[in-house]
């Protein structure tokens, strides 16, 4: 490996590390920018610089973190930073057959890799915030008395919130913590994925010509993980949190499917910019959109719209 190569992918964790450790403190807003941008360097390293270097940069990382921090930390750091951006970039760079008839691994397999790695951090969250119902309660209820006394109750006009409205929004609160949880993890796992792509790509280091991510397909294997999930959320306890935790990120990556969907059926359409940026401004605004933007993957992944009318390809 050259040293300059060496020095990158060094510099890249330590990077990466100061980003995560930065995102404690801060305004909110700052520290939400910074956690979604915490592994940015290590999937820039690892899409154009190569494998050895994106592990070289994970390793750094993780050992800085553990370094500023403690190791708890820094296995926290690992699981939900390093290892998914190591694995992601590395199974977005493989690919088999000749130069010129050269098949990359699927996008849809990848992004069953992240929902994978974020359901994992959802469920490792959960537990070390408390790991069984009773304890989250409890904390969750901490949270928002310490919210209503220090900063509603500075608010000129706010409502009074008895120990009932509490009660509830501990409640509504403990429901979506998993939801919250393992959404916002694929979501920094498919942003920092694609920035770092969009970026290789415009500094001619990407190896991998860039995909029409619009037709990606979710493998049929990651229907029936979505279905068993959230089956399990019906159980209640703590095995229905874990279980929401997982499904959280399988229902955004269907939802990706469905309005991929969308891109491809609005294409030529002179509505295509407004149909688009009203499913966009509509998803982030309004859940149920979401849900049926999810629910329309589903479909696409068993009835193939996207490909339905097309000749076959002939066999090679």
């Amino acid at each position: 490996m050259p040293t300059n190569v060496f020095l990158l992918a060094i510099a890249a964790g330590i990077i990466s590390a100061v980003v995560f450790t930065s995102a404690t403190t801060g305004a909110v807003v700052l520290r939400v920018v910074l956690f979604l941008l915490t592994p940015l360097s290590l999937y820039l390293a690892g899409l154009g610089l190569g494998v050895i270097a994106g592990a070289i940069a994970a390793i750094t990382a993780t050992t800085a973190v553990m370094l500023i921090t403690n190791p708890l930390t820094a296995e926290i750091y690992a699981i939900s930073t390093a290892i998914p951006a190591f694995i992601c970039t590395r199974f977005t760079l493989m690919s088999r057959g000749p130069e010129g008839e050269r098949e990359w691994y699927p996008i849809g397999r990848i992004v069953v890799i992240a929902a994978l790695f974020a359901g994992l951090f959802a469920m490792l969250a959960l537990i070390l915030m408390g790991g069984d119902i009773e304890t989250l309660t409890k904390m969750l209820r901490g949270a928002v008395q310490a919210f209503v006394k220090s900063e509603l109750s500075q608010i000129p006009g706010a409502p009074a919130i008895g120990e009932a409205e509490i009660d509830q929004i501990t409640g509504s609160t403990l429901s979506t913590l998993p939801w919250a949880l393992g959404l916002l993890a694929m979501a920094t796992i498919l942003l920092n994925l694609w920035l770092a792509g969009r970026i290789t790509l415009a500094s001619g280091r990407l190896v991998r010509p860039w995909p029409d991510l619009a037709q990606f397909k979710m493998p049929a294997g990651a229907t029936l993980v979505l279905f068993v999930a959230i089956g399990l959320t019906f159980s209640g306890g703590m095995t229905g949190l874990l279980a929401a935790g997982v499904a959280a990120p399988f229902t955004l990556a269907f939802a990706l499917v469905g309005l991929g969907l969308v891109h491809v059926l609005t294409r030529g359409s002179p509505w295509r910019s407004f149909i688009l940026s009203s499913l966009y401004i509509g998803a982030i605004l309004i859940p149920h959109i979401g849900l049926l933007l999810a629910l329309v993957g589903l479909a696409e992944t068993v009835f193939g719209y996207r490909t339905a009318g097309k000749p076959p390809v002939p066999p090679t």
